[in-house]
C-alpha cells in the first residue's frame, strides 16, 4: 500500500471541501490493510475510515492518516423459499450495488437507489429514502475490530438500528472497520409505495410497478429535488426529521395549523424538516460561498469556495 503525504482531500468529499491529510492511502486487499495499519510507524497516528465521501463535512485539516476503503465484490447464496443472500464488499458503489440487485430482479434495495456514498457506510447512517430503510433488508456485517484486530459479524439486533441512526454512530463510534455487508432480498418482490410521491410517479407510466421502474421512479424523484455532488458540493439532506410526542405536536398545530406530519406510532409524530427551515426563511440563502439550497432546503451546498467550518456556521 503506498503512502501519499499531505493529500488535499477536496476529491474525496461530495461536499468539495478542499482540506488535507497528513498521510493518505487507499486500501483494495483487507488482508494487506490488516497487516498494514499495525506497522509502528502508523498504529499510532489518529485514522479516519473514508468511503465514498458523501456523508462527511470537513472543518479542518486531517493530522493523522486517512484510509479509502475500496474492497470490491458481489456474490449471492440463495436462502430459502423466495430469497437471495446479496454480500457486497465495502467499497462498493451504493448505487451500483441497487443497480445490480435490479437488474438480477432481487427486490428490496430499489427504493433506495441514487442514494450517494459506499456499501460500508450504508449501515453507520442506516440509510432510508421512500418509505424503506437499510435495516429491513439488513442482515449482517463484517467488520474488524480495531481494538483487538479479531473479526467480527454483526446481526441486525447488535447494530441497534434506529432513525438515520446505529452502534456505530454511538458506543462503537470509530471501533469497526466495515469489510462487507449482507442483505437478505426477494426473488419475488413486494413494491414499496407507501411514499406519495412515489406512488404518484408509478401511476404516471400507466403500467405496474416493477423493480426498475421503481428504482427509476426514486432516480427521478432525487435528481428532481437533489443537487448532483459533481456539479454542486452537497452531502444530500443533511438534517433529520424531529419526532415529536403528540401533545407537543398539538400546541404547534394550534400555532401553524397547516403543518405537515406524519404518525411513526400512536403517541409519536414525525415533522419534517425542510417545512420547518422553510417556514423560518433559510430556505435559499446563501452566505458567501456556503448556502441552503434553493429547492431543497434540507440541503447545505458549497458553491465553489466555502470552508467547511463557513457550512456548519
Amino acid at each position: 500500500m503506498e503512502v501519499i503525504n499531505n493529500v488535499s482531500l477536496k476529491p474525496y468529499n461530495t461536499f468539495g471541501i478542499d482540506v488535507s491529510a497528513n498521510f493518505f492511502t487507499e486500501a483494495d486487499d483487507f488482508h494487506q490493510l490488516k497487516n498494514f495499519i499495525n506497522l509502528p510507524e502508523y498504529k499510532s497516528l489518529p485514522k479516519l475510515l473514508l468511503g465514498g465521501g458523501s456523508n462527511i463535512l470537513f472543518t479542518k485539516d486531517f493530522e493523522g492518516l486517512v484510509l479509502k476503503i475500496n474492497f470490491r465484490g458481489i456474490k449471492h447464496e440463495f436462502s430459502g423459499e423466495h430469497k437471495v443472500l446479496v454480500t457486497a464488499g465495502a467499497g462498493e458503489d451504493w448505487d451500483g450495488l441497487v443497480q445490480y440487485c435490479v437488474n438480477q430482479n432481487w427486490g428490496g434495495l430499489e427504493n433506495l437507489s441514487l442514494i450517494p456514498g459506499s456499501v460500508g457506510a450504508a449501515p453507520i447512517q442506516n440509510i432510508g429514502a421512500y418509505g424503506v430503510e437499510l435495516k429491513d433488508v439488513f442482515n449482517h456485517l463484517e467488520a474488524l475490530d480495531l481494538q483487538t484486530f479479531e473479526m467480527r459479524r454483526l446481526k441486525a439486533d447488535e447494530c441497534k438500528f434506529g432513525y438515520r441512526d446505529s452502534v456505530f454512530k454511538r458506543e462503537f463510534k470509530n471501533r469497526f472497520l466495515i469489510t462487507s455487508v449482507g442483505f437478505m432480498l426477494s426473488t419475488r418482490p413486494v413494491f414499496n409505495l407507501s411514499y406519495p410521491a412515489l406512488k404518484l410517479e408509478i401511476e404516471k407510466t400507466g403500467a405496474p410497478p416493477t423493480l426498475q421502474s421503481v428504482a427509476d421512479a426514486v432516480t427521478r424523484i432525487r435528481r428532481s429535488k437533489l443537487p448532483d455532488p459533481e456539479v454542486l458540493g452537497n452531502a444530500g439532506s443533511f438534517f433529520k426529521n424531529p419526532v415529536v410526542d403528540s401533545q407537543f405536536f398539538e400546541s404547534l398545530k394550534e400555532k401553524h395549523p397547516g403543518i405537515p406530519s406524519f404518525y411513526v406510532s400512536k403517541s409519536e409524530i414525525k415533522i419534517p424538516a425542510a417545512w420547518l427551515i422553510e417556514q423560518c426563511g433559510w430556505k435559499g440563502r446563501r452566505f458567501a460561498d456556503a448556502g441552503v439550497h434553493a429547492l431543497q432546503p434540507l440541503v447545505l451546498v458549497n458553491y465553489g469556495k466555502s470552508t467547511g467550518l463557513q457550512i456548519l456556521d
